[in-house]
């Protein structure tokens, strides 16, 4: 039984990281193909240049793709925010195609309110300071997650639940402060400086979502997390901002409809027969 379509009049995901073995895209096509949003923010982190391989690039990521230009397609309106991760972009930075806009930061206005929606990368003095450290420890990642992939196969032969191995790690390291950590003490006073009610950032892969009184007043500061780990978004509808937390039942339920996307040989077999019979005309 299909899931009902929700109406959201924004959706803002960011850190999906497609091209790379930590991407889960299979829950994200899911979320996607369940809601209907007037805007669909992509904040960031959506391809990762920092480990993309030609040779990497599985069915499930090409769907998600295709599955956004399929939202275009349908008259949703689709900002692409720039992340550190496909840093490549950010030199396209006001370049329009259709539906689809690049940009670096977008400031929303919604309900006479302002909603300030960038990556957060900016704020990451490790970036700036350490870019060599930052790719090494995304090169960690990378590792842990192939790694990740042999502990679940094992798992499921025994019929247990998969694990995410670096969610837990992460979970012991970082603790969920109630108090503003630098990051996000610096973009919630900023915040406050340009009279922005609220603040979306992605980068950090922790969801959060806090309310700071600063000198100009309340600030909400909200990270809509990633779909590497935590599955989340955030979503605006009935005039007000939710952090979304999806839940994947892990149930293959994506439509018939959906023509099947052919593997590297595929492709390559059906160019060969293709110039094969031109040659015999």
């Amino acid at each position: 039984m299909k899931s009902k379509i929700r109406d959201l009049k924004v959706s803002v995901i960011s850190d999906v990281h497609l091209a790379t073995h930590a991407c889960k895209a299979k829950p994200l096509l899911k979320y996607l193909k369940s809601i209907n949003p007037e805007i669909l923010v992509l904040n960031g982190d959506i391809i990762d240049s920092w480990r993309f391989s030609r040779n990497y690039f599985p069915k499930p990521h090409l769907k998600v793709v295709r599955q956004f230009i399929k939202m275009l397609e349908k008259g949703v309106k689709i900002f692409y925010i720039t992340g550190n991760h496909d840093e490549f972009l950010r030199k396209f930075n006001g370049a329009e195609m259709g539906n689809l806009k690049i940009v670096n930061q977008l400031i929303l206005d919604l309900n006479d309110q302002k909603t300030w929606i960038f990556h957060g990368d900016l704020f990451d003095h490790v970036i700036h300071q350490a870019k060599w450290l930052a790719k090494f420890g995304a090169a960690i990642y990378g590792l842990l997650t192939v790694a990740n992939k042999s502990v679940n196969a094992m798992l499921r032969v025994f019929k247990l639940k998969d694990v995410i191995i670096y969610k837990s790690i992460k979970k012991k390291l970082i603790k969920d402060k109630t108090q503003l950590t630098h990051f996000e003490e610096v973009i919630t006073k900023i915040s406050g400086e340009r009279n922005y009610k609220t603040v979306i950032c992605g980068h950090t892969h922790i969801p959060r979502d806090k309310s700071t009184l600063t000198a100009n007043g309340l600030v909400r500061y909200i990270n809509c997390g990633d779909w590497v780990e935590h599955f989340t978004a955030a979503e605006y509808h009935h005039e007000k901002w939710h952090l979304f937390h999806y839940i994947d039942n892990q149930e293959d339920d994506e439509n018939n409809d959906e023509p099947d996307i052919p593997n590297k040989k595929e492709v390559y077999k059906s160019l060969f027969q293709e110039l094969a019979v031109a040659n015999l005309l």
